[in-house]
């Protein structure tokens, strides 16, 4: 059976966070505009720095949970990596839809909407209201799936 254009997206955002070096989840995100692949990121350090598997995870170290102190992380989340590339190639993502392995946390939320991207299209939750409260004033859909097979495929933190 032929795959919706939404979940070819998807998949294909699946195996790109297949690259994620991160020790607690491996996220994944590609920016799509008019059925066209415009950018991809996925969780992981700057580039050119030693990624998590190499350095071992601070959060983790001292005991910090999901969601928690994200500003102590070495690693960039999936869609600030698209937005990034995008940017830094000079790819216009406005009109855009981010397909995503996770919904995204509240920084990665106003990235997304200051970028113009209109769409969040998520295989899979994350507890963080403030950031769907958000994005839902701004005007922009979230579509969130959870489906079982989604939280076997993934590197998931409880």
């Amino acid at each position: 059976m032929r795959p919706t254009w939404d979940e070819y997206f998807v998949e294909i955002a699946r195996q790109v966070a297949t690259r994620s070096t991160c020790l607690r989840r491996h996220v994944g995100a590609i920016i799509v505009h008019d059925k066209r692949i415009l950018c991809t990121g996925y969780n992981g350090p700057p580039r050119g720095l030693r990624h998590c598997d190499e350095t071992g995870c601070l959060r983790e170290q001292l005991g910090i949970p999901s969601g928690q102190r994200q500003e102590i992380c070495r690693g960039l989340h999936a869609e600030q990596n698209a937005i990034i590339q995008a940017a830094l190639h000079g790819v216009s993502v406005e009109g855009g839809t981010v397909y995503v392995t996770h919904q995204p946390c509240i920084t990665c939320a106003k990235m997304i909407i200051n970028s113009g991207i209109v769409r969040v299209v998520c295989a899979t939750s994350y507890p963080d209201e403030l950031s769907r409260g958000m994005l839902d004033e701004a005007g922009i859909a979230l579509e969130v799936w959870d489906t079982a097979s989604d939280n076997r495929s993934y590197n998931q933190e409880e």
